[in-house]
């Protein structure tokens, strides 16, 4: 088996490790000072405007989904390498490139099977990195990250729909980006 990357994943590995060095290094000791001084614990530090300014420029924006349509046109295979790289700075190379989770799954869910009205209204400011989304899965009894294990159940009753269950934990629910000023285009999914 090869295991060397293609050339496209080679392109974006040196754009990447550039954006890197260059920018989200040298700017982790002011992101973690801005989200110090932040009124809120899950405060947004404005230096991710900057950094997500500048991966745009770059090119490097969406790289995780495959439809060049709304993503960088990358194959899983081409993806995975920069995955790694942003591992360098976990905190913040990720929403700097907007690939970051929960944003990421709830954006390919909304890109295959969200109707046109779900795209205009919550997958496109997802994807311009306007505004952040939340995931609720965890459960208390019900170990495990694998969305199928979920005991939570939604049922029509009427005209309204009835949700049974509880969650332990919302990933992303916290963040301003994904609270009451961001609901303008939706709540956290």
């Amino acid at each position: 088996m090869d295991f060397r990357y293609s050339a496209r994943a080679e392109e974006f590995r040196g754009k990447l490790v550039s954006f890197m060095e260059d920018h989200v290094l040298p700017a982790e000791p002011v992101y973690w000072e801005q989200a110090r001084e932040s009124e809120t614990p899950f405060g947004h530090p404005p230096v991710m405007e900057e950094l997500k300014a500048e991966a745009r420029r770059r090119g490097l924006w969406n790289l995780f989904l495959p439809n060049p349509l709304w993503g960088a046109g990358l194959s899983n295979l081409d993806y995975a390498p920069l995955a790694e790289i942003t591992g360098w700075s976990p905190a913040i190379a990720p929403e700097a490139l907007n690939c970051s989770a929960p944003d990421t799954g709830n954006m390919e869910i909304l890109a295959e099977f969200g109707t046109p009205e779900q795209q205009q209204r919550w997958l496109v400011p997802l994807l311009e990195g306007e505004i952040r989304s939340c995931f609720s899965m965890t459960e208390p009894g019900v170990a495990s990250s694998d969305a199928d294990n979920i005991a939570t159940r939604i049922e029509r009753e009427g005209n309204e729909y009835v949700i049974d269950g509880r969650k332990w934990w919302s990933s992303g629910a916290l963040s301003t980006a994904c609270g009451p000023s961001a609901w303008q285009n939706g709540p956290c999914t």
